[in-house]
């Protein structure tokens, strides 16, 4: 499904660029100082925090440089294999971003609310999948892009039986 001509993308309601790398910038000054979510940070890169502003830039419907510069879904995915989130590491994830989203003044209409936050729930939810003791297949797909109406759910490949 795509947005009805005309009609401003996620990444522009947002305020673009500049307000996703305000939200990650904080954010990420938050999760330093977080005693739920330091320890899944603490090697974090230098460049994490504009590196999820890339991702969600492409994700709302911004320029898909994190595709470009950064390898698309499949890198993002791998960076989670492995970690073992928690539920609690999950949701104080999810609290403490929309805290910062409502701290560094991104809109608060319900459209625009509902559909970030639908997006960070699936998102994170994913993270838990792929940080799991099973994790899917991480494979090459397309970087998902959220749009004003509903995105279809996620599947994964099923295996080949053969391999």
């Amino acid at each position: 499904m795509t947005d009805k001509p005309g009609t401003p993308t996620i990444y522009e309601w947002a305020g673009g660029a500049e307000a996703l790398n305000r939200l990650t910038e904080a954010f990420y000054g938050h999760v330093r100082k977080d005693p739920v979510l330091a320890p899944v940070f603490a090697d974090m890169d230098a460049h994490h925090s504009q590196h999820v502003a890339t991702w969600l830039a492409e994700v709302f419907g911004g320029p898909t440089q994190y595709t470009e510069h950064h390898g698309g879904h499949q890198h993002m995915a791998t960076k989670h294999l492995g970690r073992r989130i928690t539920e609690e590491q999950r949701r104080r994830w999810v609290d403490l971003l929309l805290d910062t989203a409502d701290e560094v003044g991104l809109p608060s209409d319900p459209e625009f609310r509902g559909v970030f936050l639908y997006y960070i729930e699936w998102g994170t939810r994913m993270a838990l999948i792929y940080s799991g003791e099973n994790p899917p297949p991480v494979d090459a797909g397309d970087v998902p892009r959220w749009h004003w109406g509903q995105t279809p759910p996620w599947q994964p490949k099923a295996e080949d039986p053969a391999s």
